[in-house]
C-alpha cells in the first residue's frame, strides 16, 4: 500500500488530510506532537513527539518509517500569530520562521532517503505569503515565513526533479479551523481539494504555488 506521511496530524486540516488519504487508499502515517483523540480514532499510525523545530524529533519520524518508502509527504504543521507595526513581537516572528519555514525544509531533508521516482512532496502553505497578493500589509511573522517556505518549495522543487520526486505548494484557502478562529470554508471540503491535487500532482507541475482549487497563485 501506498504511505503517506502529515505532519501536524493532530488537529484541523491536518488530521482532515489524514482522513481524506485514507480514503485514496493510502496507508496513513501520522507526525504529530501529541495525539488527538480525533486523531486516534482514524486508524492511522500514528508517531507522537514530532516536533518540527526539533532535529531528534525530526529523526525519531524518520526512523519510524525505517524500511518503507514514502509516496507522499504533506508538510502541513504550522502556526499563525498577528503581529503589526505596533505590536511587533519579535519572538512571535522567530517562531513563525521556526515552524513554518525552517520545519519543512528540515522534515523534507531527514526524509530525503525514504523518497523515490515518483514520490510527491507537498507543503501546505498560504497566499499570505505572497508578495504580489499582500494588499493590507501586517501579520509579518506569518506572511514572511510562508514566503520563505515558498521559496525553499522551488528550490525543492529544482534540486529534487532529477530524481523524479515532484513538490508541489498549497494554499488552501481560509478553512474554518482554530488558527482562523472558525472562520472560512470546511476543513473537510479544504483537505478533499487538498488531496486531489495531490493525487493529480506530477513533475510537470513541480515547483508551482496552487490553490487548493488547482488554479496558479501569483508569487
Amino acid at each position: 500500500m501506498r504511505i503517506a506521511v502529515v505532519t501536524g496530524a493532530n488537529q484541523g486540516i491536518g488530521l482532515e488530510l489524514c482522513r481524506q488519504l485514507r480514503l485514496r487508499q493510502f496507508a496513513v502515517l501520522a507526525a504529530c506532537r501529541h495525539a488527538s483523540p480525533e486523531l486516534r480514532d482514524l486508524g492511522c499510525e500514528i508517531v507522537e513527539g514530532v516536533d518540527v523545530t526539533d532535529d531528534a524529533g525530526v529523526a525519531h519520524l524518520a526512523a519510524a518509517l525505517a524500511g518503507r518508502t514514502v509516496e507522499v509527504l504533506v508538510n502541513n504543521a504550522g502556526i499563525l500569530s498577528e503581529e503589526s507595526l505596533d505590536d511587533l513581537d519579535l519572538g512571535r516572528v522567530r517562531r513563525q520562521f521556526e515552524v513554518n519555514a525552517i520545519g519543512p525544509l528540515r522534515v523534507t531533508h531527514a526524509l530525503l532517503g525514504k523518497l523515490r521516482p515518483g514520490s510527491k512532496v507537498v507543503i501546505v502553505t498560504s497566499r499570505m505569503g505572497s508578495l504580489g497578493d499582500n494588499a493590507s500589509g501586517g501579520y509579518y511573522g506569518y506572511r514572511m515565513s510562508k514566503a520563505a517556505v515558498n521559496i525553499a518549495g522551488v528550490s525543492l522543487a529544482r534540486d529534487l526533479k532529477s530524481r523524479g520526486i515532484a513538490v508541489l505548494l498549497l494554499h488552501p484557502g481560509m478553512v474554518a479551523t482554530g488558527m482562523t478562529g472558525g472562520r472560512g470554508i470546511p476543513v473537510a471540503e479544504a483537505a478533499a481539494n487538498l488531496a486531489a491535487r495531490i493525487e493529480a500532482l506530477g513533475l510537470d507541475q513541480t515547483g508551482s504555488f496552487r490553490q487548493a482549487t488547482g488554479e496558479p497563485l501569483p508569487w
